[in-house]
């Protein structure tokens, strides 16, 4: 008996202070929230100060209490749809999200099987690389006018560009996460006689995910930014268009207030993948 209970006092002393020390993390883990969000307001505050003395300053230039109000005015009806020329900055937004999922998607489709070959193989990497390095400094807008030639739709076109954009960066972190598979685990497949799906189910594919998501985060970053740029030059739809059709109209509130939109998709955007990046790492973590 007396065993017995020496045995359990460590166990319930153990437990106890698992108990006592859950309230202490999730108190540090507020404190650190707490702290960032101070920190941020603080960074948001300086721009605002600084744009709002800018605007004193520049004539033409919208205060921020004016793209406040014109904010307000094009988040009361954004999905309105008076023809062509009038649809609301949430259509127009939404519009230019489907471009650059498409294109993004198929950059996730065409890249990561890329990456993954010349990752594991040098002989498609000694080919492939000199393709790569040739094209990734083009300008996405360099191929604009080459992809309007192929397809003669400004807006499959944009797609393309999209494409492009997103393309190098997957296929670079893909296939440097491919190459740095731990050698321990390649000298395990290599011992039990790993199938190429075997291997790559259960190797190479879980070493290589956090790097594809990581390609993946910046290739989207990338793309959001690109768009804006091509849909200005193909004049038809989306965010790009709407703010070029505001600066030829002189409505300089207009145009602040879609940039401050196009900034919020974006840090959306990229939270979305990075919580994505932590979620992959975590399951890494615990497998």
């Amino acid at each position: 008996m007396t065993i017995t209970i020496d045995k359990l006092v460590p166990v319930a002393i153990g437990d106890h202070s698992e108990e006592t020390a859950a309230p202490g993390r999730r108190a540090a883990a507020l404190r650190r929230l707490t702290a960032s969000a101070a920190w941020g307001g603080v960074g948001v505050a300086t721009f605002v100060a600084i744009w709002a003395i800018a605007a004193l300053r520049v004539d033409q230039l919208p205060s921020p209490a004016a793209t406040l109000t014109e904010l307000r005015h094009q988040l009361a009806d954004p999905f309105r749809d008076n023809g062509p020329n009038d649809l609301g900055i949430g259509r127009q937004i939404a519009s230019s999200l489907g471009r650059v999922f498409t294109g993004f998607g198929l950059a996730v489709v065409v890249g990561v099987p890329i990456g993954l070959l010349i990752g594991t193989s040098r002989r498609a990497w000694q080919a492939a690389n000199p393709v790569i390095q040739l094209l990734r400094p083009v300008s996405p807008l360099a191929w604009f006018p080459i992809w309007l030639v192929v397809f003669r739709d400004s807006l499959t076109a944009a797609t393309w560009v999209i494409f492009v954009t997103a393309l190098w960066p997957l296929v670079i972190n893909t296939a440097a996460g491919a190459a740095t598979v731990p050698r321990d685990q390649r000298n395990v497949a290599r011992v039990f006689r790993f199938g190429r799906r075997t291997y790559l189910r259960h190797v190479l594919v879980p070493n290589t995910l956090p790097s594809v998501v990581t390609g993946m985060r910046l290739s989207m970053g990338t793309a959001w930014m690109v768009i804006v740029a091509v849909e200005m030059m193909s004049s038809k739809a989306g965010v790009g268009m709407f703010v070029w059709n505001a600066y030829n109209a002189f409505d300089f509130a207009q145009v602040t207030a879609a940039v401050v939109l196009i900034g919020i998709v974006g840090f959306a955007l990229d939270l979305a993948f990075l919580r994505l990046g932590k979620a992959v790492a975590l399951e890494e973590h615990h497998s």
